[in-house]
């Protein structure tokens, strides 16, 4: 049995709606894309394609990209 692939469709939507980032198809690809790179990277993928200064953004929200996506992709 192999694990199952991440939900990106599910991901994006909990980013949306639970944290506020809706990204569109671009934006979704580059943190697809990132995720290989660890969770950081997927993380300043998203604060980029959403136009906000990463280094600048408020811990607690910072926190709650990464959360998001980490339930995501370590089921």
């Amino acid at each position: 049995m192999t694990d199952a692939a991440p939900d990106f469709d599910s991901m994006f939507a909990d980013l949306c709606n639970q944290v506020g980032f809706c990204l569109h198809e671009k934006g979704q690809k580059k943190v697809i894309a990132a995720l290989p790179k660890g969770l950081d990277a997927a993380v300043r993928a998203v604060f980029a394609a959403e136009g906000v200064d990463e280094p600048n953004a408020p811990g607690d929200l910072k926190r709650a990209v990464r959360d998001c996506i980490k339930a995501h992709v370590t089921r």
